[in-house]
């Protein structure tokens, strides 16, 4: 049966028809300046995928909804979203207004998760946490094949696990916040700070002698070309990030770690060196359960797929 699944960022609200974890057809909004516009633009949306593939309410199985910021899922209420500057917004409500389905609302970066667990990279498995590493860490925690949303719906924010006490500054306000690190910002940072002290690095030939041109793929494609700079740097980053995969494999003990984001485009090549480094330091070693670290394969589809996946 066909679901819908929205994908609501700052910028932009994506809307599609899924089947079978297939997207049939899209579109796209620029997300509008206040929360009643956008709430309007979206049922024009979701109306136009229905008549465009000449479907109604009866033929789908509900509405499933993706959203950055604090959620309250069971209510269908976003509370907090800065960047959009929604506050409380009763988008499920509101939306059941103009459509009589099943519509359902969770954060953005736990629908990701829920979608390459059912249709993803992780189908294989029931036991599943999704670590994004963009701007920020996100993250998803899938137990049963249920999505796990913490206490009052607020929980698995695991980029925000504190693995250097005093540590760099987070966006969150808190120090050494395992987001200061391995996110995109975080490896951005420490590649920049690698540079400085070595001049001579094939990293600066990477980006025209130009510090502010860095980006995250700066290390990694001069530590793959033998330089002993960028390799340090991403030696360092592969730790950092382990030991926060190792903290939650400690905890949850999932089958799989799904590593999404921007930073993952590195595939085998950082989940290889994951995998190594966590066989080496993991708790238990040899005597541990094991734990497979893969990479997304959703890509720009996860939102959608997921969001449409919470009413399948």
């Amino acid at each position: 049966m066909y679901s819908i699944g929205i994908d609501i960022g700052g910028m932009s609200i994506k809307a599609g028809l899924v089947k079978d974890g297939k997207i049939v057809s899209s579109n796209r909004k620029v997300t509008a300046p206040t929360s009643g516009q956008s709430l309007e633009n979206l049922i024009v949306q979701i109306n136009a995928l229905l008549s465009e593939n000449s479907l109604t309410e009866k033929d789908i199985a509900g509405i499933g909804i993706g959203c950055p910021g604090l959620i309250s899922s069971e209510e269908g209420v976003v509370d907090h979203n800065s960047n959009m500057k929604w506050e409380n917004f009763h988008l499920v409500d509101l939306l059941k207004q103009s459509f009589n389905v099943k519509i359902k609302l969770s954060n953005d970066a736990n629908v990701a998760a829920l979608g390459e667990t059912v249709y993803g990279s992780a189908a294989q498995y029931k036991n599943a946490i999704m670590l994004t590493l963009g701007t920020g860490v996100g993250g998803g925690i899938i137990i049963d094949g249920k999505l796990y949303e913490g206490g009052f719906s607020k929980g698995a924010e695991l980029g925000h696990m504190v693995i250097v006490k005093d540590g760099e500054k987070c966006g969150c306000g808190r120090r050494g916040c395992l987001e200061a690190y391995a996110s995109a910002t975080g490896l951005i940072r420490m590649t920049k700070t690698a540079m400085k002290n070595a001049p001579d690095s094939a990293m600066w030939n990477y980006v025209d002698g130009d510090i502010n041109k860095v980006g995250g793929k700066t290390a990694f494609e001069c530590a793959k070309a033998g330089d002993k700079a960028a390799e340090k740097v991403i030696s360092e980053y592969v730790a950092y990030l382990a030991e926060g995969i190792m903290n939650l494999a400690n905890i949850f003990r999932p089958e799989v770690f799904i590593i999404g984001g921007g930073v993952s485009a590195q595939g085998k090549y950082l989940t290889d060196r994951l995998k190594g480094y966590c066989e080496k330091f993991n708790y238990g070693y040899t005597n541990a359960p094991k734990f497979d670290i893969v990479t997304a394969t959703l890509g720009n589809d996860a939102g959608i797929i997921g969001a449409a996946a919470l009413v399948v």
